[in-house]
């Protein structure tokens, strides 16, 4: 399990893909990349994160003993198993406070060994095989009070390690490579045994979940969805209410460890676009918020300091800010007027906007009460390039709209007005602070206008080639074929004639007119109404593989096998649920029918953007084809943000000649449906980082190889670009147990694979929170693990500043 969240696709399975992907591992990139690893950027272990935690750091005597705090999240878990593909965010959240993480991340995003867990864990052998000795806590046992043990690790490992398929797994990565765990000297003892060398031994076993969870396939895939037979942390699981929509956790009272300062934990499912109302009505006490919300409560706070209450900013800044006197004179003489139609329409609206000038003020005096804080989530937004097809096939253009695009731009337009700082990352595989990171994108180099026009000029693209026909080609066609031509012709004069028709005489009963008003309408005829599919309803495990038949060229993508499927689920859950909020669990945001005043919303299927004569002499074209590239958007509500990006970078584009064709998509179906089926050109979308980069992120770049059947076969890799050399260095550095040298081959594979254009990081997503401002220890957590049993109220002080308990 990732230890950012919800599963990261820890997969060996590869899930199938149609259509044959290009060579893109050319000769040049191959001597650039291992030029510029030649002098590879410093030690990123010395780096600070980009941005420090934001959580109230607080003593525990510091912290009052007892309370509730109620915490939001997405939705309710559609499952309690870690492993299974439909594990979301809130899965992750109550593993976090009710079972073992042997293994926790600091500051730096850095594994660190958990010592209410562990007293120690270690490579004690490595020949003739690696072995790892776990030795656990004395104290640490399961609440039903059994002791944590070996039967735990086997159990965990016999479910995970794919052999059985009878076990609805997500991942395996890593489990797969263990031989055989022993008991050791005594029952605090376990010994893991590795059939091959295995780097991230550190990323097994957490969460740990008892043998009554693990030990059958029945209580792995349907037991644990609803249930935990028995926990280990310092909270249980008391009750789920799916009415409520609350899962309480209270605090354990076989918890050996230092005590929860909390009495209970309330997790609340409130959709991000309803959480300025909950604060506000007292619902929550701590919730990731997004901009706008962020933005009211810092309004609230800087009115209060000035002595306005909510009253006054609901006029300054509320629904009140746009009535002007002379609006309002206006609005009193028509409510009380001598038409009663007029009048009573008048009052009524008047009445509305009344409600909602105290309702927001109202709000805004109870935001007041909270704070926000923030920093940078473990994770990053890319811009990626599909390189299966079509003009990004061609290494060249790739690097060319990489070197069109100014990172520094899109990633202060972003961070800058939340006060955070705007560093594009400089790695694929590590955010700064992690132990792996290292600055590799003089691989590719920085934006260059000049630069990307000659590489497209090199490629062939260049202005005017839009009207320019292949060498060899006939007049009238690109095939030249005469029958063709001849069909065009017949076309265009049956369309001159009509033409003529209407202009020489019109019917008196304006039929001529009522035809020229339908010629000006856009017809639907022959266009993808993007966004107006409706939602499959949800299927049960196991899933089958993500995908959708190619609409251009009507190609199927094979279904996987169970496990691959499921595995390859897991990890695209996880990236969607980071930029629309429709992972597993939530609620998609239905698009019924796209924004016609949206440029884009319409598009014509499997055709370019239309070019005009004096227009087709500048475009870049080449061989008659104008270049011209589908970018596909997320249309609702949750994904603002990457929209706004999105029209930073068509504009960057255009600078250089690129046009783009926007295409909005439904939330639910934008990764399944487009990025995940490989049906677009350029897709913004976000991955989580991870502490083991060399077994996560193999599948997120692995390259993509042909099956049998002709299908090509891409794990997580959406851009379809890698190299075999990337997935060496992976091999080998998931395969040495020298940590120095994992980190060289980490950067190593980084390296390439910025050399190879397919994707392209942008920036560290924003991390805001709104907390009540006696919280502690809560917050935006950046790069770190939470830690449960420290949340809770600040101590109020006495009035001589003494503090007294709550």
């Amino acid at each position: 399990m990732s230890q950012f969240g919800a599963p990261c696709g820890r997969t060996c399975s590869r899930s199938p893909r149609s259509r044959t992907l290009r060579s893109v591992a050319t000769l040049t990139s191959a001597v650039l990349a291992v030029t510029v690893l030649a002098g590879c950027s410093s030690d990123g272990a010395d780096e600070a994160p980009a941005a420090a935690q934001d959580n109230a750091p607080a003593a525990r005597d510091k912290v009052a003993d007892g309370g509730t705090l109620r915490w939001a999240v997405d939705a309710l878990p559609t499952t309690l198993n870690s492993f299974q593909a439909d594990a979301d965010g809130t899965t992750a959240r109550i593993a976090g406070a009710v079972l073992p993480s042997l293994y926790t991340l600091d500051g730096r995003g850095r594994p660190q060994l958990n010592p209410d867990y562990l007293e120690s864990a270690q490579v004690v052998e490595t020949e003739p095989k690696q072995v790892v000795l776990y030795k656990l806590h004395q104290q640490a046992v399961w609440s039903d009070g059994r002791e944590i043990g070996a039967p735990d690790f086997v159990a965990q490992w016999r479910a995970l390690s794919g052999r059985d398929t009878a076990y609805w797994t997500a991942r395996n990565s890593g489990y797969e490579r263990i031989e055989k765990i022993e008991r050791g000297k005594n029952d605090l003892e376990v010994r893991v045994t590795f059939s091959k060398p295995y780097a991230d031994w550190q990323s097994l076993f957490t969460p740990l979940y008892p043998k009554q969870v693990m030990g059958s396939p029945n209580s792995f895939n349907d037991g644990a969805r609803t249930t935990l037979k028995a926990t280990a942390g310092p909270f249980l699981l008391k009750t789920i209410d799916r009415k409520s929509g609350d899962v309480t956790l209270a605090r354990n009272p076989r918890w050996w460890g230092q005590s929860a300062k909390l009495d209970s934990l309330v997790l609340k499912a409130v959709p991000r676009a309803d959480r300025a109302t909950a604060l506000a009505a007292g619902k929550l006490d701590l919730a990731e918020i997004d901009r706008s919300t962020a933005e009211r409560i810092a309004l609230a706070l800087k009115d209060a300091r000035a002595g306005r209450n909510g009253a006054q900013a609901a006029l300054a800044h509320g629904p009140g800010s746009a009535i002007t006197p002379s609006k309002a004179l206006k609005s009193w003489a028509l409510a009380h007027g001598s038409d009663e139609e007029k009048a009573e329409e008048v009052q009524a609206a008047r009445q509305k906007n009344q409600k909602a000038v105290t309702r927001y003020a109202n709000e805004q005096d109870a935001l007041a009460g909270f704070v926000v804080r923030k920093s940078l989530e473990p994770a990053y937004t890319q811009l990626s390039l599909n390189g299966e097809s079509g003009a990004l096939a061609d290494e060249r253009v790739r690097r060319a709209v990489a070197r069109a695009i100014d990172r520094q731009e899109l990633a202060e337009s972003v961070l800058k007005p939340l006060g955070l700082p705007a560093t594009p990352p400089g790695s694929h595989l590590a955010l700064a602070g992690q132990a792996a990171y290292a600055d590799s994108s003089d691989a590719l180099g920085d934006q260059d206008t000049k630069e990307a026009r000659a590489l497209l000029a090199d490629a062939g693209w260049v202005p005017g080639g839009a009207v320019k026909k292949p060498a060899g080609a006939k007049d009238g066609t690109e095939a030249g074929s005469e029958a063709e031509k001849g069909k065009k012709e017949s076309k265009e004069s049956k369309e001159n004639k009509e033409k003529e028709k209407g202009q020489s005489g019109a019917k008196a009963d304006g039929s001529s007119t009522d035809a020229r008003k339908k010629a000006d309408t856009a017809s639907d005829e022959g266009l993808y109404i993007v966004g107006d599919d409706k939602p499959g309803a949800p299927r049960a495990l196991p899933a089958p593989v993500i995908g959708a038949a190619g609409p251009e060229n009507g190609t199927n993508i094979l279904s996987a096998a169970p496990t691959a499927a499921r595995q390859s689920a897991a990890l695209l859950a996880r990236a969607e649920a980071l930029d629309t909020g429709t992972g597993p669990g939530r609620a998609a945001h239905s698009v019924t029918k796209p924004d016609r005043e949206v440029a884009g919303a319409y598009a014509p299927l499997g055709t370019a953007a239309p070019v005009t004569a004096p227009e087709a002499a500048q475009v870049l074209g080449k061989d008659g084809k104008a270049l011209s590239l589908r970018f596909v958007l997320p249309s609702g509500p949750g994904s603002e943000s990457l929209r706004a990006v999105g029209d930073r970078i068509i504009r960057m584009l255009d600078a250089v000649g690129i046009r783009t064709q926007v295409t909005k998509v439904a939330d639910d179906s934008f990764f399944k449906d487009h990025v995940a089926a490989g049906d677009y050109d350029l897709a913004l979308y976000s991955w989580p980082a991870s502490a083991f980069p060399a077994t996560d992120a193999r599948p997120i770049f692995a390259k993509p190889e042909p099956a049998s059947d002709g299908s090509l076969l891409v794990e997580q890799n959406y851009s379809r670009v890698g190299t075999d050399r990337i997935d060496q260095l992976f091999d080998q550095a998931a395969g040495t147990l020298d940590e120095e040298e994992a980190r060289d081959l980490v950067r190593q594979a980084d390296a390439r694979i910025w050399a190879a254009a397919g994707s392209i990081p942008l920036y560290q997503r924003p991390q805001l929170v709104a907390a009540k401002a006696e919280i502690v220890n809560a917050g935006a957590w950046g790069l770190a693990s939470p830690r449960y049993e420290d949340i809770g109220f600040k101590k109020p002080e006495s009035s001589n500043g003494a503090e007294r308990n709550r």
